[in-house]
């Protein structure tokens, strides 16, 4: 049988045929890239020709299509639906991709071409891809000498092990310490939708009886806003936040140190103090001081405005709170003082219903582009929705794939990925797909969503459009391929629209009546924004905090004791609550230990909504959800990737330097 894999798929846009795959066909497919892959390159490095912008930085952007091919698909399938299979060839993979990856970077050759390439007369985005390629060499250890090269390649080998364990634990973790409860009373307080989904989801983990709480990847679990029995909200809170550690199989505390002493090491190898100034070279904050700065300057009005909830909770619970007593009694604060009952809300957020004539509609009155479910496709698992997007004047832009249910097959979290980058060099249209946790309903029951659940479909789509409206010329370029801790913001944007009245008299239905979402309750949810936001700072700070105590390390430094080193990283950062654990403490910090990609960066999203506060004030000060805005903001912001900086991008659209002061007055820190 011919590996599908091996030539580029006859599916429209490129989709891969998932149907057609099997776990050997992908070990072939990797085996045949990377053998194909270090063949360009010696193509390259070999050409008796003086290097040019063609026969160099172009060739190098042609290069591992095969390569690329396979990853993409196979990585997928890795974070979203995942065997045992595909797990094992997934830690077979890691090392020798990450050897891989050196064997490119660390070639002597091929730098050298890149090193004699004048730009002279190039246009801005070619100039910026070789200047681009030349920090990466640099990045990558290309100075270093033979022996430096021989460690730095050993790290990087042992750093892709280590981040794949930890992944495979964390996921494995948190469908161990989902909570089981044998008596319906002890669910007293959950909706009825939640109490069946609990039933479904103990006998689809094979448990003759009982209600499964599954957990999902933050610490704070959406039902312990709602649990009445105060015992059972104490058990799933100790389960959450328990994960990762107490010894076993399922333990990632070594893991975790064992990545901060070998990053702490990478990082002095390559001429840093320490792995959070090795990733600021790679940002847009300017140093990792900078970082420091903002989030220091943000801590103590976070832990003022916690300390004033906990006064207000402690009144209303009338005895001392506990952490898992918090979302019980904030929900409760927030249906006495503000009228807002978050529960009730859901029948108004039916997901169909939010995808299409919310979402859906949102993009269509910015972008004018438009979308055509496509049941003729089929995606990795049979919940994957396809959706064909076409630009307002009928011409093909690309496909969306939506994958919106929990499995025991998927990660958690939610995140958008890319099947197929956008690129006009390699003349190819992109596919992204956005993957979320939403429990699943009993068959024939509607899936209504939290307030929380309906933010991460309008952010995660953020992510999709950012992929969707790439027009650039190289694929290294391309969508979401910016630096990380800008990557974020467009998707913060696109959270704006949930509410805008008109996007939200579209969606916001009852899903049995059909009854618009009442104006008086959208007025009573304006008036308590602000409510509870002390502590989602501080939950948020305290990850991004401990982050960067970790990567902040010398490889002396690095502890022995993790929850010690946690427990002391916080109180020295101001940010230590005895009520308000990190949104993601050490064992399951999958973000920063789990793969490389939000390492000594989870700041990001903070300093990403610094530019997204103040693109919100620029939509509003220019009429709002109108197709001149949108156009504007797809031309100088979407389109553009990484084809030029991204904050002059932001700079042209916005006509100045970010400030900090919307950030401060959104959450409510001035």
């Amino acid at each position: 049988m011919t590996n599908p894999l091996l030539a580029a798929s006859p599916l429209p846009y490129g989709l891969p045929p998932f149907e057609d795959l099997t776990v050997e066909q992908y070990r072939e497919a990797f085996e045949a890239g990377l053998s194909a892959h270090l063949d360009e390159i010696r193509a390259i490095t070999e050409n008796p020709e003086p290097a040019t912008l063609h026969n160099t930085a172009l060739a190098m952007e042609r290069s591992g299509q095969l390569l690329n091919r396979a990853a993409a698909a196979f990585f997928t399938l890795v974070s979203a639906d995942a065997s045992p299979q595909i797990r094992e060839l997934e830690t077979e993979l890691s090392p020798r991709l990450s050897a891989h990856q050196d064997e490119v970077f660390l070639n002597r050759a091929l730098y050298g071409r890149f090193a004699a390439l004048s730009t002279d007369g190039c246009d801005p985005e070619s100039a910026r891809l070789v200047e681009e390629y030349l920090k990466e060499f640099r990045q990558s250890g290309i100075q270093l000498d033979e022996p430096g090269q021989e460690r730095l390649r050993a790290i990087n080998s042992e750093l892709a092990r280590l981040g794949t364990g930890f992944g495979q634990r964390v996921k494995e973790g948190m469908k161990s310490a989902a909570l089981l409860l044998e008596d319906a009373a002890d669910l007293a307080g959950l909706p009825a939708g939640d109490v069946a989904k609990a039933a479904e989801a103990a006998r689809a983990a094979r448990h003759a009886s009982g209600y499964l709480l599954t957990l999902v990847q933050p610490g704070n679990q959406p039902a312990l806003a709602a649990l009445e029995k105060r015992d059972v909200r104490r058990r799933l809170f100790e389960a959450s936040v328990a994960r990762g550690t107490g010894g076993g199989t399922l333990d990632v505390l070594d893991l975790a140190i064992d990545l901060a002493r070998l990053r702490a090491e990478k990082a002095q190898l390559l001429g840093f103090g320490n792995y959070a100034e090795l990733v600021a070279d790679r940002q847009t904050a300017p140093d990792f001081q900078a970082v420091g700065s903002v989030l220091n300057r943000m801590a103590p009005a976070a832990i003022r405005n916690a300390d004033a909830e906990a006064r207000a909770l402690a009144q209303v619970a009338g005895h001392p709170l506990e952490p898992w007593d918090w979302a019980y009694y904030s929900a409760k604060v927030q249906r006495e003082k503000y009228d807002v009952d978050e529960q009730a809300l859901r029948p108004y957020f039916e997901l169909e219903r939010v995808i299409t004539d919310g979402v859906f509609f949102a993009a269509t009155a910015l972008y004018g582009i438009t979308f055509q479910e496509r049941t003729d496709l089929y995606g990795y698992h049979p919940d994957v929705r396809i959706w064909e997007v076409h630009n307002g004047d009928g011409t093909q832009l690309g496909l969306f794939l939506g994958d919106y249910y929990a499995r025991e097959s998927k990660r958690g979290g939610a995140w958008m990925n890319s099947l197929v980058d956008q690129s006009a060099l390699l003349g190819t249209r992109p596919v992204a797909i956005n993957t979320l946790n939403i429990s699943k309903p009993p068959a024939g029951e509607p899936t209504l969503l939290t307030l929380d659940e309906l933010r991460t479909l309008f952010h995660e789509f953020g992510h999709a459009l950012h992929g969707l409206l790439s027009d650039v010329t190289y694929p290294r370029f391309s969508g979401t391929a910016v630096p990380r801790d800008f990557v974020e913001y467009p998707s913060q944007v696109n959270e704006m629209w949930i509410m805008w009245p008109e996007v939200l008299a579209n969606y916001a239905r009852h899903h049995t009546t059909g009854e618009p979402l009442p104006q008086d309750v959208v007025d009573r949810l304006e008036e308590s924004r602000l409510w509870g936001e002390g502590f989602a700072t501080t939950e948020y700070l305290g990850a991004a905090l401990l982050d960067l105590a970790w990567h902040t390390l010398e490889p002396g430094d690095v502890p022995d004791d993790a929850l010690e080193f946690e427990a002391k990283a916080l109180a020295a950062a101001g940010i230590a609550h005895p009520l308000i654990p990190p949104r993601y403490r050490t064992g399951y910090f999958q973000h920063i230990f789990a793969g490389a990609g939000y390492a000594a960066g989870y700041y990001s999203y903070i300093w990403s909504e610094v530019l997204d506060a103040e693109t919100v004030d620029w939509f509003k000060e220019n009429g709002g959800l109108t197709r001149a805005n949108g156009e504007r903001f797809r031309q100088e912001l979407l389109s553009r990737g990484n084809s030029r900086d991204p904050l002059q991008s932001f700079r042209i659209l916005r006509g100045r330097d970010a400030r900090l002061e919307p950030l401060l007055k959104r959450r409510g820190l001035q």
